[in-house]
């Protein structure tokens, strides 16, 4: 079992410039609770089945299993995953020692842009970047997961 420690930040200013891969990612859900969510994603060709948890030592990690499955699984699983989907657009932005996964969300969530950091320990630090805004790690209406409703 992989444990993630992730940070959330709103996005205030330009990055695309920055950005070094420009992925589409479409995401459904099987469930979603306070405790844990099971998704399907398809992102670049391929399909991924994710299950997290919540970590009980942490509110910014969380317990992470994936799984690479075969796309047309994928868009089949899609078909009975609880109504509602993201849509969004992924660039990786290096900075320092740490790469930033930006999401700019479309469709239900057009002009909503988040960017996430995965860090080694939740104590790491990091340079954090101009244009990164409010810090939003922990606050549940960011979680992707909730962006559906």
């Amino acid at each position: 079992m992989a444990v993630e420690i992730e940070r959330k930040f709103l996005v205030k200013g330009e990055f695309r410039h920055l950005a070094i891969k420009k992925t589409d990612i479409v995401q459904t859900y099987l469930t979603i609770d306070s405790d844990k969510t099971i998704r399907v994603r398809t992102a670049g060709g391929k399909a991924i089945l994710t299950i997290k948890s919540r970590h009980y030592l942490s509110p910014i990690s969380r317990n992470e299993w994936e799984t690479e499955i075969p796309l047309t699984d994928a868009l089949e699983i899609m078909k009975i995953c609880l109504p509602g989907k993201v849509v969004k657009t992924r660039y990786l932005v290096p900075h320092d020692n740490h790469t930033f996964e930006v999401d700019e969300f479309h469709d239900k969530n057009e002009g909503l842009v988040i960017a996430e950091m995965e860090l080694e320990s939740e104590h790491e630090h990091f340079e954090k970047p101009e244009w990164l805004g409010e810090e939003v790690t922990g606050k549940p209406e960011y979680y992707s997961a909730n962006l559906i409703k």
